[in-house]
């Protein structure tokens, strides 16, 4: 999901597993055509269980005179973030299997409508689409994405579905008792902090939320004349920027978005002292949070010039990129603080993307071929470890792969620690109504203009109405 930059196996018969076609993939090749786009840019009915399972697809050959689905063409509907990543897959996938990929990039506040727009006006010019698993509920309630449960069935020695991360299989991808997608792009928090900066002031790694603050405001208050300062919060007036710093603080506190019975939990102690710490940091954050998005937090934190950044598990890659990081073994992470009565880290699911079928293509199988092979172990342990994918462990294979523990060394047991339990945005089909009304609410508190509870039960009040309605 986010600041992301920038990847394949074909179909699933039994003459050609998806694994040997991710084996045949060269990696130095994989790793170099990632390099250079760096530097280039540095519906079957829901619910219906006697659904049959599609017909199995023979698999593509990737031999040099045979491909399978040469002369065809496939349109991806990609995060913005996302797109490097994209034209890494649209190059391997034609190189493996001749299908031409084009890979169409939309902000994140506007993937979920233009995928909607695309197939209810029958303009259907996307096959996939890369969706933030939180809109789910709504591309599924308006009939944007298809099911592919009996797919998976089919396809499940090929697929490992239980190889995928507990906490994000059902979160990405089951709505209404069916499956709608892969998951592609395993999103959580951890927070990474300067240990140069740190070690100047006598500090410790944060434990709490109180230490946070602490820390923040002592490392402003005495270096903000040298453009230094203690965090960056991310502020900006769209979900996945304020969305994910005040969830961060709500998982923190122990709080969550619902009651055990499904109401709106936005006015509970938990919720308001989240966004009472998030109004209080505003004072001893880099300049300006409310106008502060990927593009400013993350040179900010990789230049040396903040102290700590809560943010994508990835930036644990970056940071320890020369080509892209100054701080070079100067930081280090642990788990979101905690806050209040609660004692237990707690992250929370930020972002998160799968890839789905959209229903308005006529070119299913391909763009199930593509999806199977573009969430596979291989290929996606092949982008965990590049600098500046933006790409997170979607897979528990990958996780603890010894090529991701060895380019994530510090990262690696921070973020299997926090993923296991990781609080989840809201799932039904109303998701990205209430996360706008809630945004709208958030920013107001991070500009100052509204105390955090009087914005919390404003937006408490807005979710009572979306979810009535």
């Amino acid at each position: 999901m986010r600041r992301k930059q920038n990847v394949l196996a074909a179909p699933g018969s039994s003459a050609t597993a998806p694994s040997a076609i991710a084996s045949a993939l060269n990696r130095r090749r994989f790793i170099g055509t990632a390099a250079a786009l760096g530097a280039a840019g540095a519906l079957a009915a829901c619910g219906k269980k006697d659904v049959e399972a599609p017909p199995p697809v023979a698999s593509a050959d990737v031999g040099a005179s045979g491909k399978k689905y040469a002369g065809q063409s496939l349109n991806l509907l990609f995060n913005q973030p996302h797109a490097l990543a994209g034209k890494l897959l649209a190059q391997e996938f034609e190189a493996l299997t001749g299908a031409k990929v084009t890979v169409t990039p939309v902000p994140y506040d506007q993937l979920h409508a233009q995928a909607t727009l695309d197939v209810q006006s029958g303009a259907n010019q996307f096959d996939v689409i890369d969706y933030f698993y939180h809109t789910l509920g709504a591309l599924v309630a308006d009939k944007v994405v298809v099911d592919v449960t009996d797919r998976i069935a089919r396809d499940a020695a090929q697929i490992e579905p239980g190889d995928f991360l507990p906490s994000l299989y059902d979160t990405y991808t089951l709505r209404d008792g069916r499956r709608w997608g892969l998951p592609y792009d395993g999103d959580t928090h951890v927070l990474f902090y300067n240990t140069e900066i740190f070690g100047r002031h006598g500090l410790t790694a944060p434990k709490t939320w109180d230490d946070y603050y602490n820390a923040a405001r002592l490392i402003t208050e005495k270096e903000s004349a040298n453009g230094i300062y203690g965090a960056v919060v991310q502020g900006f007036k769209i979900p996945v920027i304020v969305g994910s710093s005040y969830a961060n603080r709500l998982a923190g506190f122990g709080g969550s978005f619902f009651t055990p019975d499904g109401k709106p939990a936005l006015t509970s102690p938990q919720a308001i002292a989240a966004a009472e710490e998030l109004a209080r940091i505003v004072p001893y954050a880099l300049p300006t949070p409310a106008e502060t998005a990927f593009e400013h937090a993350l040179p900010a934190f990789l230049s040396g010039k903040a102290a700590m950044i809560d943010f994508w598990t990835d930036l644990g890659v970056t940071a320890q990129d020369p080509a892209s990081s100054k701080i070079v073994d100067k930081w280090a992470l642990v788990q979101l603080p905690v806050g209040g009565e609660n004692k237990t880290p707690r992250a929370a699911l930020n972002a998160g993307f799968g890839l789905g079928i959209t229903a308005g293509t006529k070119k299913t199988e391909l763009a199930w071929e593509f999806i199977k092979w573009a969430t596979s172990k291989d290929i996606s342990l092949q982008q965990d470890v590049l600098p500046g994918s933006g790409i997170d462990p979607n897979r528990t294979s990958v996780l603890n792969h010894p090529d991701y523990i060895k380019a994530a060394p510090k990262l690696q047991p921070e973020l299997k620690a926090a993923i296991g339990d990781a609080l989840a945005w809201p799932l039904q089909a109303q998701s990205p109504k209430l996360m706008d009304a809630l945004t709208e609410q958030l920013a107001l508190i991070v500009s100052g203009k509204k105390k955090p509870r009087e914005a919390l039960e404003a937006a408490q009040a807005s979710w009572v109405q979306l979810l009535a309605a």
